[in-house]
């Protein structure tokens, strides 16, 4: 494993002691699991998971068994945000079909509990791969890794919705409209100052949207560290993060992942201008193509609305959690810095939209 590898797991993959402004009563979390966890037997140690998590994320170990709870953050918080019991319910279903989820153990929607809402789910033994370089890696190995990632999604997308007992978590239809409005009204909830891009991209994006001829569950941040991949094989065995999703267009939801390759590096760790054939990781035009055959579509027409509705939308993101950080009750203690990449991110988006 390169050092690079090395700095980014110490970084983010391990724990710490919980934060100050994030600590709760860990005598009624131990209540609550008690009451609700088949299986459950103390005593309970609580720690933090680094990294830059929308959502506090915490590893709960007790003798027999290492838990992960997941919380909505403390505070105001924008509205429809940081739905962790959407997150429940989404994994839940999914894993009953045989999609690599992780297991859930409960719910609890009261925040007499612990402040906020919460869930806890089986922690999950896997690699997961901060650094989308996959650096230290032979150039088969991240052919085969970007090849069970684009394998995962194509297979999220074939999920009957209504199989899965989700046909109502999300409204079918005008997915682009709906999105678009959503995420103008959490930008200029959030905003701190004006972006001449964000105003021009927010009154093309809804005028140029394709139709949306496919509903699926979209997962909303599919990217890959929101996965966890088997200890040895080129395999994911759990997809993590679905705090935004809800049922849409899956090209959307392909095309977000699919910005790896239009951005630059500082932007989004981005491929852009890599020679990626000497890394092992697919073109863009091989991993559309996979993903196509997987789907069983001839293309992806309108690709550029796609690119630019996505990084729209990631500037619209990072613009939130700037301003949650700013109220001090960003989890990522990091999240400061995302607010000098929304005006780039923007005018990237809208040079995109000129070009489609």
């Amino acid at each position: 494993m390169s050092d690079t590898q090395s700095e980014l797991d110490a970084q983010f993959s391990g724990t710490k002691s919980v934060a100050d402004a994030l600590r709760f009563d860990e005598g009624a979390l131990e209540k609550w699991m008690k009451a609700q966890v088949d299986g459950y037997a103390g005593p309970l140690e609580v720690s933090q998971f680094r990294g830059g998590q929308s959502n506090p994320t915490y590893k709960l170990v007790t003798p027999g068994r290492q838990y992960v709870l997941r919380r909505k953050p403390p505070g105001v918080l924008l509205p429809s945000a940081h739905a962790v019991e959407r997150e429940y319910t989404v994994m839940k279903a999914l894993g009953e079909q045989g999609f690599p989820a992780p297991h859930m153990f409960g719910l609890c929607e009261d925040p007499e509990v612990i402040g906020t809402a919460f869930y806890v789910m089986e922690f999950v033994e896997g690699r997961i791969f901060w650094d989308a370089y996959l650096p230290g890696m032979e150039p088969s190995e991240r052919r085969a890794l970007y090849n069970a990632s684009n394998a995962a999604l194509a297979q999220l997308h074939a999920i009957d919705v209504e199989k899965a007992g989700l046909a109502d978590y999300g409204k079918p239809g005008n997915y682009f409209e709906r999105q678009i409005g959503r995420w103008t009204k959490q930008y200029k909830a959030a905003e701190t100052r004006a972006i001449p891009a964000m105003d021009r991209l927010i009154e093309w994006l809804p005028a140029n949207a394709p139709a949306q001829e496919r509903t699926s569950v979209v997962h909303g941040d599919y990217r890959l560290d929101n996965m966890i991949f088997h200890p040895t094989e080129p395999r994911v065995i759990a997809v993590l993060d679905w705090e935004l999703s809800t049922l849409g267009d899956p090209l959307a939801d392909f095309t977000y992942q699919l910005m790896q390759w239009r951005t630059p590096k500082e932007i989004r760790s981005g491929f852009l201008g890599v020679d990626l054939k000497s890394l092992g990781i697919p073109t863009e035009e091989e991993y559309v193509a996979a993903y196509c055959e997987r789907t069983g579509r001839s293309g992806i027409p309108k690709l550029d609305f796609y690119i630019a509705y996505n990084i729209f939308r990631l500037a619209g993101i990072a613009q939130g959690v700037y301003a949650r950080a700013l109220q001090g009750n960003a989890s990522n203690e990091r999240a400061k810095e995302l607010g000098a990449l929304v005006e780039p991110m923007a005018e990237y988006a809208w040079t995109i939209a000129e070009k489609a």
